[in-house]
């Protein structure tokens, strides 16, 4: 008789870890992240984060402060966002992500709702630079009564379960990432346009990046942000990369969280894609502030380092 794993694990320093998912996402409880944090909880963070690819917080009414304080505690923060401004002139590294605002500047969106009418694809953050973040903190501010979760994918996961051809294909290939802003409806107002295309950023990914952590390969294209594989003509680029994406969005690979207000995401941006939810309730709002932490140069199982483009 096969024994049904733990629903939940204690650390050596009190952390309770909860899986949400079978193979990505845990909650951790057990931590107060207003305070700061001891090393060896940091250190448990850093180990749960890399064995469950994404991991959540409840209950964690933190100040702006104190979750740029959390994410310094993993690495250097970032500017919130390459290009767009930020909302926030005394914290630079906040990126405001509002449902009723154009990103980053808090100025209300023209289109339903006063949602600017972006399409919501699966991706990994900002990948057309050429050192993508290691990992993304996401505060829940304001949560809309029903709807807008947010769902994520393993990577790693979606890498090991291709075919050993197709494995042995992409490892070998190379793609151009540049920060393209897929339009729903209508077209997205002149003015974010502008702003978050800035000079057309493009940097060029292994398909397959090694993780520099753990040593494991994972998928590293997604179609917000991968224009096109360079080994290949784009007819047949296309094709690799629409099966990339149908395969490494299976349910199998993901987990869905449920917003609360003060609820907290970290996840792997090297292991992991997710998708922003298109579900928000009419008139309902959701207000969401996000840190990216620098990261380092990708590299593929081949050597190949990544390197941003001329534009």
């Amino acid at each position: 008789m096969t024994t049904a794993p733990e629903a939940t694990t204690t650390t050596e320093l009190g952390l309770d870890i909860r899986p949400v998912a079978g193979n990505i996402g845990a909650e951790i409880h057990g931590v107060d992240l207003t305070q700061p944090l001891d090393p060896g909880i940091v250190a448990e963070i850093r180990a749960t984060l890399l064995k469950w690819r994404v991991v959540f917080f409840r209950d964690q009414h933190i100040t702006q402060a104190q979750h740029v304080a959390f994410a310094k505690a993993f690495g250097e923060p970032t500017p919130g966002h390459p290009t767009l401004p930020s909302a926030f002139p005394e914290h630079p590294e906040i990126l405001l992500l509002d449902s009723h605002a154009l990103p980053g500047t808090g100025k209300p969106a023209s289109g339903m709702d006063g949602a600017p009418n972006i399409e919501s694809n699966w991706h990994t953050d900002v990948t057309f630079i050429e050192n993508p973040p290691m990992g993304s903190i996401l505060r829940g501010v304001i949560v809309p009564p029903y709807g807008g979760d947010t769902q994520w994918t393993n990577l790693v996961l979606a890498y090991e379960e291709l075919s050993e051809p197709i494995r042995d294909l992409v490892d070998g290939l190379h793609a151009v990432h540049h920060n393209s802003l897929p339009i729903k409806r209508g077209e997205v107002p002149g003015e974010l346009a502008k702003v978050f295309l800035g000079n057309g950023i493009r940097s060029v990914h292994p398909v397959v990046r090694v993780h520099p952590e753990t040593g494991e390969k994972a998928l590293f294209v997604n179609p917000n942000f991968t224009s096109h594989i360079v080994e290949l003509t784009r007819a047949e680029g296309r094709h690799l990369l629409d099966l990339l994406y149908a395969h490494l969005a299976q349910s199998a690979f993901t987990v869905r969280f449920r917003w609360e207000p003060g609820s907290i995401a970290f996840w792997d941006n090297r292991a992991t894609a997710h998708l922003a939810p298109t579900d928000v309730p009419p008139g309902a709002r959701r207000s969401m502030q996000r840190i990216t932490i620098t990261g380092d140069v990708p590299k593929g199982p081949d050597g190949f380092t990544s390197y941003r483009l001329d534009t």
